[in-house]
């Protein structure tokens, strides 16, 4: 198995471009996670593409260690193993209990129990280039869960017309990212490195399309929590002034003595009601 292609120089370019590129995206979210740890709070954020990504990583670099020509895939999705298992536990440790339990179950189904199953079915079903394609199909799938992923972002942005969440640098990276890879997978003529990329690159113009779209929206949200409009209420009016309190109170203590005016003779008694077409007789 050759590690790195010296026939083809364009497969070797844009692999090299792609780890730089990958490179970028898998420490993009830096300031998130120091956004998590300042405020000692995961917020809004989800831990679901963090652990869709470590176990794509895995799978790549399995699917690598099987395939000639494909070592520049090994070198960045180990790098990529390394940064999104920092990354979960950097979630694990500030998310809320409900969601930190959420992934670590996610966690422990997906990235162990799911990884050593597959592990285990591709090495005892299936043999040479059969395991190859199968473990190759495998990894196009989860790649397109990855890039999918961003949809639940992509809907939050339009539901709150805020880009809060959705960093215009990531999206950027993520797009110079899939073509890189969309080229190399060419080179390689390999369809499950390019059908992934093809729906990557959709996405990521989409992202900074909804970023061009609600980027002045979100300042103008901004701007209008900032300058609330004050308004003065007249106590008088709604009778809560103090110099009214007084009077109501007086007032109350009149209607009080007058329902309760009894005759000092004792013959009768007789209850005031400020209709007397109704009052009660005794």
């Amino acid at each position: 198995m050759a590690l790195i292609s010296t026939h083809n120089p364009w497969l070797f370019v844009f692999g090299v471009l792609g780890n730089i590129s990958s490179f970028v995206v898998f420490l993009a979210p830096i300031p998130t996670f120091y956004r998590i740890w300042k405020k000692k709070s995961t917020e809004g954020f989800q831990s679901l593409p963090y652990l869709t990504g470590l176990f794509s990583a895995m799978l790549w670099i399995y699917y690598a260690l099987l395939k000639s020509d494909a070592f520049l895939l090994i070198t960045i999705n180990a790098f990529g193993c390394v940064v999104e298992t920092i990354y979960i536990a950097f979630y694990i440790t500030y998310a809320p209990r409900k969601a930190r339990m959420f992934t670590l179950k996610l966690l422990l189904l997906l990235n162990f129990m799911g990884f050593c199953s597959i592990l285990l079915l591709s090495h005892f079903l299936t043999k040479g280039s059969t395991r190859i394609q199968v473990l190759g199909w495998t990894c196009m799938v989860f790649s397109l869960i990855v890039f999918v992923t961003p949809l639940s972002i992509m809907r939050l942005v339009i539901r709150t017309k805020s880009v809060e969440y959705m960093p215009f640098n990531l999206s950027l990276y993520l797009t110079v990212s899939a073509v890189t890879w969309l080229f190399y997978g060419i080179f390689l003529k390999d369809l499950c490195v390019t059908i992934p990329n093809i729906l990557g690159v959709i996405f990521g113009l989409l992202q900074m399309v909804l970023y061009a779209v609600y980027r002045n929206k979100s300042k103008m949200l901004v701007a209008a929590e900032v300058q609330l409009p004050q308004q003065s209420i007249d106590m008088t009016k709604l009778g809560t002034h103090p110099a009214n309190c007084g009077k109501n109170i007086e007032n109350k203590e009149q209607n009080e003595n007058d329902h309760q005016n009894i005759d000092q003779t004792g013959n009768s008694m007789e209850v005031f009601h400020p209709n007397p077409q109704i009052a009660p007789d005794v």
